[in-house]
């Protein structure tokens, strides 16, 4: 076996608790970076389609996720080698707490030797800090802690007691100053989409970059130490998957009511030999030529009256369906295959009704966990995050398995062409299952049947 070794500076922004501002201070660094002529490649810790569409207008680069259970250890190996390859900077961006989840942040950090950074929202206390960030650093050997980025700093003074606080193993990176001019804007699933916001996003970027620049401790503005990143030949890359897809079309929901679409996926299907053409159920009259349709996550629920009112759409994707053709509807698109959607205001809106069955908004009331889709062409995994519920559907063909708990998790629906479900699937999780997905029917049985 030959192992190939590269090395490229690297630093984990991870956190206490979620809302302490990772999103917005990565952000910032990679468009720092980036002004600085470096090639900065960004990656986000587990399922999350909003923060990595800031995160790739920032760094002016694709962003790809990095979850060990979702994706396993040797996809991320090859990611991040690969990345390593071409960047002068590699960033990532945690989930939640260090130590939340299974695995974690701080367990993906210490996998691959990436030096982290804890981002703190320090409002409120100052020694109290330290003690925390001191506590985190030392809470396990395996992990290294290059610092504290004290955020949303109200004084010098203020990060003098905090600086003056901190062992001297543990320095203060930064300490940023508040500053509502940074914070980007926020629905309920999340941040709003980068494509809603370009331009405003690009004046937070750059009050983002002074802001970086203002803090007293400057060590966050230098590349951190560089990591060696490693691929053995024994290691088959994504890109080189057999074609089971070779001389596909499938056609993929893009607009602003569809958008929860990871890179990852569409070069999952292009290794799979599939050619991906992209239209849009709020503004097209009708479907491109495909062999299969998929109908990602999103906003349906914001632009249900525009999905309803685009009669002809419905009706194409209501025609393809009935042809058999393979379609994946996510989330969203589930909501899009149902009869009829209810939305936030309760106003009540026709849909493709290629699934029998009602959705609803619920407010601030929803499901989110990684989950496996225990399909009948195998075992996908993937995440559920959603505040709406579907009533009078057909019986499911299974139920995800969740990753923590026995009971069931998301129903999936299997009719003539169609997979439907709440759960956002990572193709890459198991490529022979995905590209059975998008096959029509007889065409799954007869992989099936050569697979077993």
């Amino acid at each position: 076996m030959t192992v190939t070794r590269v090395e490229c500076p690297a630093l984990f922004l991870t956190a206490p608790a979620s809302n302490q501002g990772k999103t917005t201070i990565t952000a910032a660094l990679a468009r720092y970076f980036t002004e600085q002529g470096n090639v900065v490649r960004v990656f986000k810790t587990g399922p999350d389609y909003l923060d990595p569409q800031i995160l790739a207008q920032a760094s002016k680069q694709p962003v790809e996720q990095l979850d060990i259970w979702m994706a396993g250890e040797d996809y991320c190996q090859q990611r991040l080698f690969l990345a390593a390859q071409e960047a002068d900077l590699i960033l990532v961006e945690g989930a939640m707490g260090m130590f939340d989840g299974e695995p974690s942040s701080a367990d993906l950090a210490a996998r691959f030797g990436i030096p982290m950074a804890i981002v703190m929202d320090v409002k409120g206390m100052a020694q109290t800090a330290a003690a925390l960030a001191a506590g985190l650093a030392s809470f396990r050997s395996d992990v290294d802690v290059a610092g504290l980025i004290a955020n949303r700093c109200g004084s010098e003074r203020h990060a003098e007691l905090i600086r003056d606080a901190l062992p001297e193993s543990l320095p203060l990176l930064a300490s940023l100053k508040r500053d509502e001019q940074i914070v980007l804007p926020e629905r309920h699933l999340g941040l709003v989409q980068a494509d809603e916001v370009a331009d405003e996003l690009e004046e937070r970027f750059s009050a983002a970059v002074d802001w970086l620049q203002q803090s007293n401790d400057c060590a966050l503005l230098s590349l951190p130490k560089a990591v060696t990143f490693s691929a053995s030949d024994t290691e088959t890359p994504i890109e080189e998957i057999e074609p089971l897809l070779a001389n596909k079309t499938i056609a993929v929901a893009k607009d602003a009511a569809f958008s929860f679409i990871y890179d990852a996926n569409i070069k999952a299907l292009q290794s799979l030999g599939a050619s991906i053409v992209y239209f849009s159920p709020l503004k097209d009259n009708s479907l491109p030529n495909a062999d299969a349709l998929w109908l990602p996550g999103g906003y349906p629920e914001l632009h249900a009256k525009a999905l309803s009112e685009n009669l002809s759409m419905r009706q194409a994707i209501m025609d393809f369906h009935h042809t058999g053709k393979a379609i994946l509807a996510e989330c969203g698109g589930l909501l899009y295959s149902l009869q009829s959607l209810t939305d936030l205001q309760e106003v009540c809106y026709p849909m493709t009704g290629i699934l029998a069955g009602q959705g609803a908004m619920r407010g601030k009331r929803g499901c989110q966990g990684m989950q496996t889709a225990a399909l009948p062409q195998g075992d996908i995994r993937g995440h559920a995050h959603h505040r709406s519920r579907s009533d009078n559907t057909p019986t499911p063909v299974a139920f995800g398995r969740r990753q923590r708990h026995p009971a069931p998790g998301e129903a999936i629906y299997q009719e003539k062409g169609l997979t439907a479900t709440y759960l956002h699937l990572f193709f890459p999780s198991n490529l022979a299952a995905t590209a059975q997905v998008f096959l029509p029917q007889g065409a799954q049985e007869t992989l099936m049947a050569d697979a077993g």
